[in-house]
């Protein structure tokens, strides 16, 4: 992705790693549907249902929040550029099988949800790239209200897996709001902050923001239907 007019504002250097960011987290969004693709085509999506048949939604709901802010932190932390690639590979790869009962969920209960969802994701990240660009705003400020509005999250999902109790559509619209807001902040620290050398480690947080978007927003559509 290039973002035009950039040199007016960044350096050249800084123009460059804005565009490997988003070129990567192309490929990565590439890469991860290719890999569902090829799961369901295949086969395995059937053996990777057959695996999770006995796990509680609950424990793959947590599973999916608990592997993005590992990717998070694996995004600051991972200093060489191979490091970086094997984060990002390994998130995809995670992410991938994680979704697979969400998607057949939703195949079977919501045609075309699927497809909605997606593209309703990748505008809203597009809206919200473009607003961290063209505003120059520093979003930095949600990186503290980020972390606790994260926790508690976590918190709700653990308390309705021992307790019992559904997270309903409020849950999900509350948490598409969270995703928009990460993926805002994301960017503006892409803009902003991130060190030059780690595009790779870059794009994998703004993946992971993206990806946890699209998996509320699809589960959105199923609850509706």
């Amino acid at each position: 992705m290039q973002l035009a007019g950039s040199e007016h504002s960044f350096g050249g250097s800084r123009e460059r790693f804005i565009a490997k960011v988003f070129n990567h987290l192309g490929g990565a969004l590439l890469a991860f549907t290719a890999l569902e693709v090829f799961f369901f085509t295949s086969g395995i999506a059937n053996v990777i249902l057959g695996a999770l048949k006995f796990v509680p939604w609950m424990a793959i709901l947590g599973a999916f929040m608990i592997v993005g802010w590992i990717a998070t932190r694996a995004a600051h932390t991972a200093e060489s550029l191979s490091s970086q690639y094997l984060a990002l590979g390994a998130y995809i790869l995670a992410e991938a099988v994680i979704f697979v009962p969400l998607l057949t969920l939703a195949s079977k209960v919501a045609p075309g949800a699927i497809a909605n969802a997606g593209l309703i994701t990748v505008l809203a990240t597009l809206g919200l790239v473009g607003v961290a660009y063209v505003s120059r705003k520093d979003f930095s400020f949600l990186g503290t209200i980020l972390k606790w509005a994260g926790l508690v999250a976590i918190v709700l999902i653990i308390c309705s897996a021992i307790f019992g109790f559904t997270l309903g559509i409020i849950f999900s619209v509350a948490m598409v709001g969270f995703a928009g807001a990460a993926i805002l902040y994301d960017a503006s620290e892409v803009i902003h902050h991130y060190p030059e050398d780690r595009y790779v480690g870059a794009a994998l947080q703004l993946f992971a923001s993206v990806a946890l978007m699209f998996w509320y927003v699809l589960r959105i559509f199923i609850s509706r239907d």
